[in-house]
């Protein structure tokens, strides 16, 4: 069953990316790298580590495509919208289809609550990586976070030499 998800999530991350590459649209394009980030956090939660797929969909789908959308919109001004709307009858079936994924969902917590967990906590937490990030992997975090002022500063030169 495992094998199944996988095979399911990478199919959708593959197609997602390829329609990420392949649109010439770029919101189009930016919802494609959605749905792919969101991949990622699945394929996080398969591996038991929660606290990185709740930091992938905050941190990457939330507020760093909430941001790339905004530079988007801002920049590339698009047309204005007139006509009927192509997608009515898709519409009136959201709200009925919303509905019946929320009544799912809530009948499977319902459903699916079982006696707590005893034993030790998973060793995938929050603890185990702050205490990885700041000791192994110290060096290549702090790397990282110049190479990233770097490139920050780089953008702020070539922003200023063309204004």
């Amino acid at each position: 069953m495992a094998l199944v998800a996988f095979i399911l999530v990478a199919l959708v991350a593959v197609g997602s990316a390829l329609g990420l590459v392949l649109r010439r649209n770029p919101i189009h394009g930016a919802l494609f790298l959605v749905v792919n980030l969101g991949c990622v956090a699945v394929f996080y939660l398969m591996l038991g580590a929660e606290f990185l797929a709740a930091a992938q969909v905050i941190v990457y789908a939330g507020a760093i495509m909430v941001l790339f959308v905004f530079a988007i919109m801002v920049l590339i001004p698009g047309k204005e919208e007139t006509g009927p709307d192509p997608r009515r009858t898709l519409r009136t079936w959201a709200a009925p289809a919303a509905g019946l994924l929320f009544v799912q969902v809530l009948t499977w917590l319902l459903v699916s609550r079982g006696p707590a967990p005893s034993g030790p906590p998973p060793t995938g937490g929050v603890e185990a990586i702050g205490r990885l990030l700041f000791s192994d992997y110290l060096f290549p975090f702090e790397l990282t976070s110049v190479l990233l002022l770097a490139a920050m500063v780089g953008v702020l030169l070539l922003a200023r030499r063309r204004a």
